[in-house]
């Protein structure tokens, strides 16, 4: 079946983020582990929430992708914070 630019672009906004996630998850303490993977997820999660912002018309799909980048561009800001603080 042909895949339309909206649906392309879902599936783009998951290149990497795999990766990303085990790389991050390889730390060796399960805390920071933990949260090095979330980043990448979360990272995956906008671009997902953007691809639909782009190509998609429903009122409770786009309110949700908007409430979905501002929610995970929070906690990656947070988690990025928490990072730091980690010897």
């Amino acid at each position: 079946r042909d895949v339309d630019e909206g649906h392309r672009a879902l599936m783009r906004s998951m290149d990497g983020m795999h990766e990303a996630m085990a790389t991050g998850m390889s730390a060796a303490d399960l805390d920071v582990a933990f949260v090095c993977g979330m980043i990448p997820h979360h990272r995956g999660a906008i671009a997902m929430a953007r691809a639909e912002l782009a190509h998609g018309d429903d009122p409770f799909a786009r309110k949700l992708a908007e409430a979905i980048i501002a929610a995970q561009e929070r906690e990656i800001a947070d988690m990025l914070a928490w990072l730091a603080t980690q010897n």
